[in-house]
């Protein structure tokens, strides 16, 4: 059986949310859709059991307390990677300490690239694309007009189930105790 992988997600319910996965759809419409989702730990494989994990950011969530994050601009990893994304532009310091502070013990994971706080819009198949997408991203993020804060109250542990299918494990509120699903 293979190794499965899991991660740590703010799920983004807000017009601005919605903007996104429209824009997805849009961009990338072969792409299976997914949720609107700031990553605070990309996907991994523990270090123990889900249960460990599980209690690890209970703990460590459970004394951070809810924060906002305000997005900035479009961007893209090219050449790094073909993807475009928003840059976190307020609130990226607390999500780079918090994603510190969890990326340890049980799921500790020594990742490919450093931590960049951002929202994904497409991962792209060509840098070409990802430069077409980009600027169609940049036009259509201009012209959005509703508000760009997000609060994070409420984090989503997550497991991979097969490829581009994330199913949700348990809600991981900030400064509040874990509820299990």
């Amino acid at each position: 059986m293979p190794t499965l992988r899991y991660a740590l997600v703010a799920y983004i319910k807000s017009p601005v949310g919605e903007f996104v996965e429209n824009l997805r759809r849009d961009l990338h419409p072969e792409l299976p859709h997914l949720s609107a989702h700031l990553t605070l730990l990309p996907p991994r494989f523990l270090q123990a059991s889900e249960g460990a994990a599980l209690q690890l950011l209970a703990r460590i969530c459970g004394h951070a307390e809810p924060f906002e994050v305000v997005l900035g601009d479009m961007a893209s990893f090219v050449p790094t990677t073909p993807t475009v994304y928003i840059r976190v532009a307020h609130g990226a310091s607390r999500l780079c300490e918090l994603h510190q502070e969890l990326n340890q013990q049980s799921l500790a994971f020594s990742e490919e690239w450093p931590y960049i706080p951002h929202l994904t819009i497409a991962k792209m198949a060509t840098e070409q694309a990802a430069h077409k997408a980009l600027e169609i991203a940049r036009t259509r993020w201009q012209e959005y007009s509703g508000s760009r804060r997000i609060l994070l109250e409420r984090l989503t542990f997550v497991r991979e189930d097969a490829a581009n299918c994330w199913v949700d494990l348990a809600p991981v509120p900030l400064g509040g105790s874990l509820v299990t699903p």
